[in-house]
Order: C-alpha cells, then structure tokens, then sequence
C-alpha cells in the first residue's frame, strides 16, 4: 500500500513507550512534562506540573493506550500513577503536589484538580470497592464545594433579586497549602471562570457514577456561574481564551444538559463547538488559543483535538449525528500528525548523568509516541517550547480510545460501522483500505444486524457486498442498513474514491490540501522542521494550478486536467 493508513493501535503503541519511557525510575515512574530535543544533546527535565496534573492524564492516557492494546504492559509503571494520585493529600480534601527540589510555592490548582478527577473516577470504576479511592473522591468534591464563593443574592439599582439557580465561583486559582486563598498569589493566567471550571466533565460523571449529589450540585453552580456572572462567553458562545478549557468545558455542558434533561446546556455546548470549529481546519488544526493572537502566530495543541472529539461525541449522545464526520477527519489527520513518531534528528548523550531533576539518556527513543503542545498545520516546529509537551502526552491517548471504542457500535444484536480503521474485536472484525480505496469491510464473528454509516466524503455510488456478493441495501439518512448477518460473512461498504486539491484558509494563511477520501495526504506548503502530512512520497513537489484540480485513481495520479506544471517542475 503506497498510502500511510489510520492505525489507532499503532498511535497507542507508542503512546505506551513515550508514557512509560518518559518517567523517572528513580523517583518511583514520575513522569517528565518538559522535553527539550532541539537542544544539543536533548534532553527531559522536570517541573511541578509533573507530580500535579501529570499523574493524572498520565494515568488517564496509559490506561487508555494499554485498553486499545489489550495489553498489561505498563502495569508497574500505571501503579506508579495511582500510588501518585492517592497520595499528596491535604486541606479541604485537596491535592498537593509532592515537595521535589524544582518545586516552589506549594499549592493545589483547581484547574489541576479537572485532570486528577477523571483519573479519580477511573479508578473508581477499575476499584469500586476500595474505600480509600472513595473517600478521595468524595472528599476532593466535599472539599472544592465548601471553597466556592455561592451567590445567592442580586443587589441592583432597583431592588435586590434572589438567585433562583445554584451559581458558585472559586475565590482565586490556586489555594497554598500554607495560606489557603492569598489573593495576592496566582497563576498569572488570567481566565479563572473558565481555567478552574474543566472539572465540569468528571464531576458529572461522578454523578452518574455514583449518585453524588453534592458533584452535581457543583456542577450546575460552576456551569450556571460561567455562563452567567463571569461574562465569559458572548451571546453566541464565542470567546476570547484558552480553547483547551473552553471546549473541556463544552464537553460537561453537553453531558450535564442529557444527564439532567436541560436541552439549553446543551444548544450552548454546541454554541462553543461551532464557534472553535469555526477556528478549526477541517482536519482537525485546532487552534491553542481563540483571539489572544493574530491566527498566524497560533498553534495548535493536541489537547484541543481531543477536547473536540470528546464534545462530538458528547453532542452525538444529545442526538446530533452530524458531528461523525469531525470525529472521522480530526481523528485520522492531524491528531495523527501530532504524535511524534521519527526522531532521527536528535542528539543523544548517553555519557551524561542523570541528576538535577534532568535526564538526558536515550531521549531519541523515549521520546516516540509523544504529542505536541504547538504545531502548525504542515509542520512541528522544533525551536518552539513545548515542540513536545507533558500534558498533551497524556490527554491525546484518551481521544485516540474514544475513537476506538465507537469505531463500531453494538446494540441489541446490531452492530453499526461508524469509523473506517482496522480493529479486531471480540465480536467482529473491522477492515479499512482508506486511503488506498474507498471500502471498509466487517465480518461479525456473531449472526448480527449490520449497518454503515455513511459520510460526505463518501463520493459517487455507494455499494454494498456480502462475500464478494453484491446485495440490497436501505438507507434511512446518514446509515445504511443492510440486515441480516450470519456470523463469518464479510460485509463491505465500498465507492469510488478520487484525490481531490482544495485550497483552504487555516491558522492564517491558504494551504493547498490533496485529500483522499478522509484522509490527507499531502500539504503544501511543506513546513519546518517536521513536515506533516507526507503520506504518499509520489507526489510531485509543485502541484497543479488552480489547486481545486480532482485527480482520479488509486494506482497512479493519472490527472483528468493535465497539468500545466513542466516534468521537470514534478521531479
């Protein structure tokens, strides 16, 4: 196959090395947030944030790859993370980091505490009986409710209103853990509302985990707080800020409105949806930030691909089955592309010894699997901070299990192909030749009603074929049903797929993008220092003009409008 394909177990599989690499073996697996391969020789250091949110994405991103792999590799290095999360424990049932020598001030952030909750609640259903983990979790939440500010009352020029919803706010960002809230001490990020209110998600879950009241108290007050008093989002949820907690924060709305049946958390998740979408490439460029720089200066970071994905799907749950297609295309391409995968360009110095909270050993290899914290449509650039970084290492994993998961659905003996990938499950087997043809194929390894969802990118006429067999279909919207099933029938989904030039305006300026089907292969401009998007090492250097060109064939380029580029341009 001359085309690279969307292999989600090969993205885990290397999320495996980078998270259980890319640790300290001398300080019981702590992870490495900063990593610094353009330096000569390369090298990892440590920070606080690495015994903060880190122990929790890190568990969150490790549990997730080793699920896709169905794998125990990891294990030692996963309960190295637990035992991180379970300890560090403190006032108001908040969690402190541990006193290293690069730690400074210390102190509990409660947007850290929306990276330790989710781990929390993993662990509370991997170990539902453990009453330590409970009474972590029951803690944290009791603890962060008993901290908030609740405004009960609306004092105005004509009279004084009662506040008919819960709406409570954090006092500050950070509480010292000799100090509690100083209002002269903060992070400096400015944001709080939406900053400490990422925690949305899990709390939810909690709910629905186990009944807690009080995390769903929490839930509607934060939610109620920032999309009110804290004047965050404009009238049609667009912003000026950090996308990777907006969207986070999108996420629980979402959840929150099913849970309890309010249909506006919901239109307002899909409000902040359309407007970062609006920011977006349609592979899945998402900015870092909304409005805080000109676009060209933006970057990308991976948390932010995830966060999309996580809110599509949520949104799905609601109802809106138009988000497939983002999940699809955003999963396959640029979270793709963000995953360091070649590291040949670094420098190693193994001579070098490992002390002062910095590693320098063996970096060119630990370092695969690792997600970047800023690129650029075509490129990661090397010289930027954070080229790679700790907290996208371990968010990226979680989006990339989600998509596994739902690749296929399964219900009351249905199963329905929602994502093109490989995947050999218990139940069936799921095959994709994308990008080298149009046709993803399922063999249920149970007698079972099989489905197809359907996608725009799915040009021309649609077949279906039952063992080589073509058969009768029925399509309601966006699924095609075929029936019936007997267990070890291959079923395929299959048309006719072409290479089509787009032009399109991302991250401030136009890229020519060759799509095939769902997938780019190529970009142009080609960026520095780790160009992104060669998939396909046929294409000629200069591309045709005008670039909206279509090309037709798998074999070969064969254009159906001839180029006016020279053979000499093409080489």
């Amino acid at each position: 196959m001359r085309y690279q394909k969307f292999d989600p177990a090969a993205m885990a599989r290397r999320s495996l090395n980078y998270l259980t690499r890319m640790v300290d073996d001398k300080n019981d697996h702590l992870p490495y947030w900063l990593i610094l391969p353009n330096k000569k020789p390369a090298e990892a250091a440590h920070c606080r944030v690495d015994d903060a949110e880190l122990v929790g994405s890190w568990y969150e991103g490790l549990e997730s790859s080793m699920h896709v792999l169905d794998t125990q590799q990891g294990a030692e290095v996963l309960e190295s993370f637990k035992r991180f999360l379970m300890s560090g424990w403190g006032e108001h049932g908040l969690r402190f980091h541990n006193k290293y020598p690069w730690t400074h001030t210390m102190h509990s952030s409660f947007h850290e505490m929306g990276y330790i909750l989710p781990a929390l609640n993993r662990l509370s259903e991997k170990y539902p009986d453990d009453a330590q983990i409970e009474a972590r979790i029951s803690g944290l939440i009791k603890g962060m409710r008993s901290l908030v500010i609740e405004r009960k009352v609306r004092t105005f020029w004509n009279g004084d209103m009662k506040e008919t919803e819960p709406i409570y706010e954090f006092p500050n960002d950070v509480y010292l853990q000799d100090g509690g809230f100083d209002l002269t001490c903060h992070t400096g990020r400015g944001e709080q509302a939406i900053r400490n209110s990422i925690m949305l998600h899990s709390l939810v879950r909690r709910y629905e985990l186990k009944n807690d009241t009080v995390a769903m108290d929490l839930a509607c007050g934060i939610a109620n707080h920032v999309l009110g008093p804290s004047r965050y989002f404009s009238w049609d949820m667009n912003f000026f800020g950090h996308v990777h907690s907006a969207m986070w924060f999108a996420s629980g709305l979402a959840r929150l409105g099913r849970v309890i049946g309010r249909d506006e958390y919901v239109q307002k998740a899909r409000g902040i949806y359309a407007f970062v979408r609006s920011q977006s490439s349609s592979f899945g460029w998402v900015p870092e930030y909304a409005r805080w720089h000109p676009m060209d200066e933006e970057h990308c970071e991976s948390c932010c691909i995830k966060d999309m994905i996580e809110c599509a799907f949520e949104l799905i749950d609601c109802g809106y089955d138009e988000y497939w297609t983002d999940v699809v295309l955003f999963s396959r391409n640029q979270l793709v592309e963000n995953q360091i995968s070649y590291s040949g360009y670094v420098t190693d110095d193994n001579s070098l010894p490992d002390e002062n909270g910095i590693t320098y050993h063996d970096i060119s290899s630990r370092m695969i699997g690792g997600y970047t914290g800023g690129s650029l449509p075509n490129s990661i650039s090397l010289a930027k901070f954070r080229s790679i970084a700790g907290c996208c290492a371990g968010i990226a994993p979680i989006a990339v299990a989600m998509v596994w998961d739902r690749a296929v659905t399964e219900k009351d003996g249905s199963m329905c192909v929602n994502i093109p990938m490989d995947k050999a499950a218990r139940n069936y087997t799921l095959k994709s030749e994308y990008p080298e043809k149009g046709c993803v194929s399922i063999t249920p390894k149970t007698d079972a009603c099989v489905s197809f969802r359907v996608f725009p990118f799915m040009k021309g006429k649609l077949k279906v074929s039952v063992d080589g067999v073509d058969k009768p279909f029925e399509r309601k919207n966006e699924v095609i049903i075929v029936g019936s099933i007997k267990a070890g029938q291959k079923v395929s989904l299959s048309h006719p797929l072409r290479t089509a030039l787009k032009t399109e305006h991302c991250a401030g300026r136009d890229y020519k993008v060759l799509w095939r089907g769902c997938d780019v292969i190529d970009i142009l401009p080609h960026g520095e220092h780790l160009r992104l998007f060669q998939r396909d090492l046929s294409i000629p250097k200069v591309l045709p003009k005008p670039a909206d060109v279509i090309y037709t064939g798998a074999a070969n380029y064969g254009p159906t409008q001839q180029s006016s580029a020279s053979a000499a341009e093409r080489k």
